[in-house]
């Protein structure tokens, strides 16, 4: 005779292949892949200002030091003089590349962990912005290099009084290490002045993608990418 099948059974099966329904769906995630949540919209544009007068800052402090202050020591008579002027000037200014540094590392490292994630990308926005780790990495790997060997530079001095030719050179009477500092900061000058326009380049470039890209697919980026 067969078992007869009673209500409280009915019912735990059918709660069963309800429960079973509804998690399909996200059946074949792990809970590994769980997203960040979203930052609230204010706290995004926060970040993103401050990413952007960040990387401004950088850029805008390289071209003014290395296209206007350096030349200009020239107009002070003692060389020992400019010295002292150019090595405050970027002692101070160090306050600011510090700020900036640390607004554009963290601005961007918060919008790829969720907003500029590759699965919210297009394969366009994902190239540049595995582009933009890259240079965001390089900007701050030069400014850090530059920070360190600025204070040793100036070290090399009472008060920063290196003699100077110009703010790029150094004074024929100057020893050999202040040359081969002065050489590796220029060349970490130039270095730090290319990744920080190359950021520039690379971050107006995402903005625009992102821009172009119909609001439909920015909300289900897998559908349609562009």
């Amino acid at each position: 005779m067969p078992a007869s099948t009673s209500p409280t059974c009915s019912r735990a099966s059918a709660c069963a292949a309800a429960h079973s329904r509804l998690a399909g769906p996200r059946s074949g995630y792990a809970p590994s892949m769980s997203t960040i949540p979203a930052p609230s919209v204010s706290l995004s544009q926060a970040g993103r200002a401050a990413h952007d007068l960040g990387l401004a800052g950088l850029l805008g402090g390289n071209l003014f030091g290395r296209l206007a202050l350096h030349p200009s020591v020239t107009a002070i008579s003692d060389q020992s003089e400019r010295g002292k002027v150019v090595n405050a000037a970027w002692r101070r200014y160090g306050v600011v590349n510090s700020i900036s540094l640390l607004a554009v590392g963290t601005g961007w490292l918060g919008a790829r962990a969720n907003e500029a994630a590759d699965r919210r990308l297009s394969p366009q926005e994902r190239r540049l912005a595995r582009a933009k780790d890259v240079l965001v990495g390089v900007v701050a790997a030069t400014g850090l290099a530059s920070a360190v060997q600025g204070m040793r530079f100036a070290s090399l001095a009472p008060e920063g009084a290196v003699a100077l030719r110009d703010g790029d050179h150094v004074a024929a009477g100057a020893s050999d290490d202040a040359r081969r500092v002065k050489r590796r900061l220029n060349a970490l000058g130039a270095a730090s002045l290319a990744a920080e326009a190359a950021l520039v380049a690379v971050n107006a470039a995402l903005n625009q993608r992102s821009f172009r890209r119909p609001p439909a697919r920015r909300l289900l980026p897998r559908v349609g990418r562009v």
